[in-house]
């Protein structure tokens, strides 16, 4: 049918059905979750979709102890003689898991392949809490085969999925994403991280995890299954130091001078304020430099000044 064949009611009903899918679709996005707290650390995040309020980006809380029934969990874990996992999943307590992902695009078919990794993510999270009492690098290997696997996605998705802990250690796992970003308090501006801390694999739907496809699952052409993913570290060392989890819509902000000539000076001039008024800030600074092109999102986690030692 030529575009011109279309008439005013026909017209009208795509629209209508447009407008009941973007319903739908905003329905279906699930919600990010309670931004975790934890002690000595303040967590706080915005996503800031290009069109609408449906976008391709999508950030998972894991606040482990609101999320999960860590007590009950260890009690099983220890009736069945499992020392080491009810052990870690006590020390889950004392941690919080940030997941951002970036799938290609803008449109409300890539917010709802979002929507399948934060479900995959989760279930998977689970079961690694029943298994291995913590999250382990074998949810990233699974998530890579199953969107590798699916003949339904032809998105690449990009995530980074990490923890902090109450000490401001971050470990984090990168599957094409962008790296963090750390601001020093002390020194005021943005601090350079080593390659070697800031390793990424490929991203999910391009490759199959360390352990390929399921047994009885078609098997595409594709090059041989990459090494495991490798366990990232930074430390936030100082009171005030800020750590910044960011898609690529933030990075490459004007060309990617914004991070270059204006991300550096922002964080120093809001540095005393809370993880939350960071992020508006932050919102504000990046509008004001430059048009948005793309899904911008970003988590913020700060670290906060040690309590006072009693006399």
């Amino acid at each position: 049918m030529a575009t011109q064949d279309i008439g005013p009611e026909q017209l009208r009903r795509l629209a209508d059905e447009l407008e009941n899918f973007e319903e739908i679709a905003e329905q279906l996005r699930p919600s990010p979750g309670d931004i975790p707290e934890l002690d000595g650390l303040e967590i706080d995040g915005l996503l800031m979709p290009l069109l609408g309020a449906i976008g391709g980006d999508h950030v998972v809380y894991v606040d482990f102890k609101k999320r999960y029934d860590l007590d009950a969990l260890a009690r099983r874990a220890a009736a069945a003689g499992r020392p080491e996992v009810a052990r870690q999943l006590e020390l889950n307590k004392r941690r919080a898991g940030i997941l951002l992902a970036d799938v290609a695009g803008h449109r409300i078919t890539d917010a709802l392949v979002a929507a399948m990794l934060h479900q995959a993510f989760l279930l998977g999270a689970y079961y690694e809490l029943e298994d291995h009492g913590q999250i382990t690098t074998r949810l990233i290997e699974h998530l890579k085969t199953r969107f590798f696997e699916s003949t339904n996605i032809k998105k690449l998705v990009a995530m980074v999925y990490g923890e902090l802990d109450d000490a401001g250690r971050f470990r984090f796992v990168s599957a094409g994403h962008v790296p963090p970003l750390v601001f020093s308090r002390k020194f005021d501006r943005l601090m350079p991280l080593d390659a070697d801390r800031t390793v990424s694999e490929t991203p999910l739907g391009l490759l199959p995890g360390e352990s390929g496809a399921a047994p009885n699952a078609p098997r595409p052409l594709a090059p041989p299954a990459p090494e495991p993913p490798v366990v990232n570290e930074i430390q936030l060392l100082g009171e005030g130091d800020v750590l910044l989890l960011a898609t690529d819509g933030l990075t490459d902000h004007a060309g990617g001078r914004y991070v270059a000539e204006e991300l550096g000076p922002a964080l120093a001039r809001v540095k005393d304020l809370s993880a939350r008024e960071i992020c508006a800030y932050l919102r504000e600074s990046i509008l004001a430099y430059a048009p948005q092109e793309d899904d911008i999102s970003f988590v913020v986690a700060k670290r906060l000044p040690a309590p006072p030692v009693p006399r």
